[in-house]
């Protein structure tokens, strides 16, 4: 027999002669060579979709974001290439990449604070993860400052009454703690400690310093409002006035016309 029909089977009988185990061979390297083409078919479908999805990143930058499959975060092939966001924000001149890159920033914000809620990642990654976060905070207020002074929106003073991110120590400002952060050892005893410091009372020169003559009433003729309900309240004070001088008066006629009639039968 050949040396190669020494070879083990492809299954566990073994085969009837050499026929049969070339026939079985070939059956073999069939499912191999289609499995191949499958494989490279996916790979040449992830090449096209990635470059597509890199060519709508670069064309619509900042005006929306890819819709598509489940990709990764950033392109492995194709000529478009994901930009990479820039170090410092000052050197961007457009608001629209300004604003491209600050939405990026806030979905890895919430993708992490999302992250960070899980107590069971464990100390030092907790730690790590709550800094990563402090961060991006920090380099997305450098972004708002960079659409603002483009002359784009103020998102600090909308955030003023919009957004609230973690909880801060009063003692530690500008660093704040998300998800099991707050319950990590030390952190936990800092927050149950921390005693909120009671406002400064006003002198009495900073209460005056801000009032305006409107206090005092100086103002009111110019208020046109104000004219017309005060002229519609003397009108009714005036009426009612009238109104109880007439009853008045014609009481008093009749208590004299009474009195006179009294004389006149005596």
């Amino acid at each position: 027999r050949p040396r190669f029909a020494r070879l083990p089977p492809a299954t566990g009988r073994r085969p009837r002669g050499l026929l049969g185990w070339l026939s079985e061979r070939l059956a073999l390297f069939e499912a191999v060579a289609m499995a191949r083409n499958e494989e490279k078919a996916m790979s040449a479908l992830n090449r096209w979709t990635a470059q597509k999805r890199d060519l709508e990143r670069a064309t619509n930058l900042g005006k929306s974001t890819y819709m598509g499959g489940a990709l990764p975060a950033s392109a492995t092939f194709g000529p478009y290439a994901a930009k990479k966001r820039p170090k410092i924000a000052s050197e961007v001149s457009t608001v629209r990449e300004c604003e491209h890159w600050r939405s990026e920033l806030i979905r890895g914000v919430a993708q992490k604070i999302k992250e960070i809620q899980n107590a069971a990642l464990g100390e030092h990654r907790i730690r790590d993860l709550n800094d990563e976060i402090n961060k991006d905070l920090r380099e997305k207020g450098y972004w708002e400052d960079q659409i603002k002074a483009l002359g784009g929106a103020d998102y600090k003073a909308q955030a003023k009454h919009t957004e609230v991110y973690g909880a801060e120590l009063a003692s530690h400002s500008g660093y704040k703690y998300f998800g099991a952060a707050k319950d990590l050892p030390g952190v936990r005893e800092l927050f149950e400690a921390t005693t909120v410091p009671e406002a400064p009372r006003k002198t009495r020169k900073q209460l005056f310093k801000h009032i305006q003559p409107d206090y005092y009433g100086w103002r009111d003729e110019e208020d046109g409002m104000l004219l017309l309900a005060e002229q519609e309240a003397e009108h009714e004070a005036v009426r009612k006035e009238v109104a109880r001088w007439k009853a008045e008066e014609a009481s008093r006629q009749a208590a004299k016309r009474q009195k006179k009639g009294g004389e006149d039968e005596s």
